[in-house]
């Protein structure tokens, strides 16, 4: 019997978007177990907070049984170690994502060598969705359901105060 895949999709995820939930389905048809490392990133300022995004995730993700949703702080080789993580999944959607991607790529590659590195592009309709562009909806008071899955949509609206 062959040993399981387990591959990691780490971000900020701040928050969750349709992009980010498209990347963690199609890592799932090719790994046996996923899991979303959420980084805490105190440098990012996130809009929600870890344990609230962690939260959001979970809820998303509750149908896929081989998803597991941890947040984390420190360096992501450290986590990655931490779980035994063969596989690195990173998502990208631009040019310029691609770009950052891979000198980020060199830098784990130096820390990690056994990692292997997976992109995964988002799908062509799902783009131009960024957490940024989604945080500035958020905090202009808009709609962000098209963007992102029900349990973003309902944070968002309880830290609106709606």
């Amino acid at each position: 019997m062959q040993p399981k895949t387990l591959a990691v999709f780490p971000g900020t995820f701040d928050p969750l978007t349709f992009g980010h939930f498209d990347i963690i389905k199609r890592a799932l048809n090719l790994f046996d177990e996923l899991i979303v490392g959420v980084a805490h990133s105190p440098s990012k300022h996130a809009f929600f907070t870890l344990d609230e995004r962690v939260a959001m995730l979970k809820e998303s993700c509750k149908e896929f049984k081989r998803v597991q949703v941890l947040g984390f702080s420190g360096l992501l080789v450290d986590f990655l170690q931490a779980q035994k993580a063969q596989v690195l999944v990173r998502g990208v959607r631009t040019v310029a994502d691609y770009d950052y991607e891979i000198q980020l790529t060199g830098m784990y590659r130096k820390m990690m060598p056994q990692l292997e590195i997976v992109f995964l592009p988002t799908s062509g309709e799902l783009s131009f969705i960024s957490s940024t562009l989604v945080r500035e909806v958020i905090i202009h008071g808009g709609d962000i359901s098209p963007f992102v899955p029900p349990a973003v949509a309902q944070a968002a609206a309880l830290k609106q105060g709606r």
